[in-house]
């Protein structure tokens, strides 16, 4: 079922030539648009998207080249009813009459009782699944899971596991699990970690690793492997790849970590070898766009509420007290939000989506000092993005960015202490502050109970895809683990909607303005709308862009 979308030629020296083509398709019947179509050459695993059924064709020329370029990586499929498949990449895409084995797991006596344990190729997840009785069914991603028959016998699997990026709880779960998974579902004995991230792959050993000696790792906070930000070389990575006969490669980090599996892959593909990726990711912030949420968010925002706890002592104990809360956040606020739901004793939140002010009518002082006046204490969590406008403003913002590309962030907690202070001395009212940092405290633990399931059921999805041959992102859709396309994942940011429900609780629990204006309403709604309005992948038809428009609509760890 899976397609490529193969675009047609354009011959640049002839616009003026394929300008009427384009008027005359636009003017010609259905009928006749649909019968010429319909003589087009067409196989299972190749749709050709004509200029007939692509009326917009203008704008695919005009496309970027990026968009261009990864056109021939994205595999859309359709279905009735509006059903739309955004397909993985696959080994068989580009090696032809690649040989198959039956899954050693028909034989494993732990699976021997399960009644189906063998995902059929023709399921799928829908990335929307809150509808309406005339919706269409829109876009779906390939299902997660063993299949019958797999691409890698276990004596010839090579594989490395690499860890990128922050620390994040459950990183060596995950570790432990897909060495596990490999070993004991699929028997395979050839397992190596790679060190120090991405510049590990061509700057240091390869660690051979066993189940027994990541047999407690998981106990453990941190990695085992180490890890680092930056170092990405796509073509020193696969010319190291190639070298040792690596055919497996399991990648674990955030949306820029993706980003570089992409184009491992994608190098990968261009010189025709048999390995495939497949990436996990992690962020402590909850930020990756499609998938439920992130492994380890739930431990963060677990010892996030530690913190929030300590902060609430401090200021009850205090007359007029305040505890400061800083957690990390650099542009989406789940953990912070989330850890004010639960702590209950918060009176502010400031995220990053969240505009706010100091001073004036219904600004942040003025809440401060109503809040004090009725409860004589109060609790504020801010996340490390938040308010960056507004330190601006104040101290000069610089440019320097760290190893991953992003922005050094001003200190909002130290600024926001500094000001709170100025603020009640000129008002000659007494009052006490304690400022607590546990920003990197909430990352170095180890996962909790619930997050150690989620990151084995991550790495078996991931071990099960590798061996049926498909390179992708690997996340829960809804409920449901499935296959994601790499530029899913890493075209968006999954973000705290401030005008969803969940942002109306937290401002419901703790009392607090919104700080919004009626144009700051309306300017989020429609940044919520572009944010989350995946990529169109170039040559989409009609149906196509119908159904990913759609998807902008939803998102899958948004609402609840």
């Amino acid at each position: 079922m899976a397609s490529h979308i193969i675009l047609p030629p354009d011959d640049n020296d002839d616009d003026e030539q394929q300008r009427r083509e384009d008027e005359e398709a636009d003017e010609r019947p259905r009928g006749q648009a649909g019968e010429q179509a319909a003589a087009l050459p067409f196989s299972a695993m190749c749709v050709r998207i004509s200029r007939d059924s692509y009326p917009n064709l203008r704008s695919l020329r005009n496309a970027s080249a990026v968009s261009l370029t990864d056109a021939a990586f994205v595999k859309i499929s359709e279905g009735d009813f509006g059903y739309v498949l955004d397909d993985v990449p696959h080994l068989a895409d580009y090696l032809h009459d690649i040989p198959t084995y039956p899954n050693p797991l028909q034989d494993h006596p732990a699976y021997s009782t399960v009644k189906q344990y063998f995902v059929n190729e023709d399921d799928t997840v829908p990335q929307k699944v809150v509808v309406q009785k005339n919706s269409r069914r829109g876009i779906h991603f390939r299902r997660a899971g063993p299949r019958q028959r797999v691409y890698f016998e276990s004596d010839e699997v090579k594989a490395c596991i690499v860890t990128c990026g922050g620390l994040c709880p459950g990183l060596n779960t995950v570790i432990r699990e897909l060495v596990c998974g490999l070993s004991h579902m699929y028997n395979v004995n050839k397992i190596y970690g790679i060190q120090n991230g991405y510049k590990g792959f061509y700057s240091s050993n390869y660690v051979a690793i066993t189940p027994k000696s990541v047999n407690d790792i998981h106990k453990k906070g941190g990695t085992v492997l180490g890890t680092s930000r930056g170092g990405h070389d796509t073509k020193k990575i696969v010319d190291n790849i190639q070298d040792r006969g690596i055919n497996q490669v399991y990648i674990i980090g955030g949306d820029g970590t993706q980003k570089g599996a992409y184009e491992i892959f994608k190098e990968i593909r261009k010189r025709g070898l048999k390995v495939a990726v497949a990436g996990i990711p992690k962020t402590i912030d909850n930020d990756i766009a499609i998938i439920d949420k992130s492994f380890g968010f739930d431990s963060a925002v677990e010892e996030a509420q530690r913190a929030i706890d300590s902060a609430h002592v401090e200021a009850c104990s205090a007359e007029n007290g305040i505890g400061l809360v800083k957690l990390m956040g650099r542009y989406s606020g789940f953990i912070a939000m989330y850890a004010t739901l639960a702590s209950r004793d918060v009176d502010c939140c400031l995220i990053p989506e969240s505009p706010f002010y100091m001073d004036g009518e219904g600004g942040l002082l003025q809440y401060i000092e109503r809040r004090l006046k009725e409860n004589k204490h109060m609790v504020i969590v801010v996340a490390e993005g938040a308010g960056q406008d507004i330190i601006a403003q104040s101290i000069p913002s610089s440019e320097q960015q760290d190893a991953s590309g992003n922005k050094l962030l001003l200190d909002i907690g130290l600024w926001l202490t500094h000001k709170i202070k100025d603020h009640f001395k000129s008002k000659k009212t007494e009052m006490t502050i304690k400022y607590i940092d546990p920003t990197y405290m909430v990352r170095a633990i180890p996962s909790n109970a619930s997050d150690n399931v989620y990151c084995t059921l991550l790495a078996h999805s991931a071990i099960h895809g590798a061996m049926a041959g498909y390179s992708s992102t690997i996340g829960m859709v809804n409920g449901r683990h499935a296959y994601i396309p790499f530029y899913r994942v890493t075209s968006t940011r999954n973000k705290v909607k401030i005008t969803d429900r969940m942002w109306a609780r937290l401002l419901s629990s703790t009392n607090q303005p919104s700080f919004l204006s009626r144009k700051d309403v309306d300017e989020a709604r429609e940044a919520d709308r572009l944010a989350n309005k995946p990529p169109l992948p170039a040559g989409a038809n009609h149906n196509v862009a119908t159904a990913f428009s759609q998807s902008a609509s939803s998102s899958s760890n948004g609402e609840i």
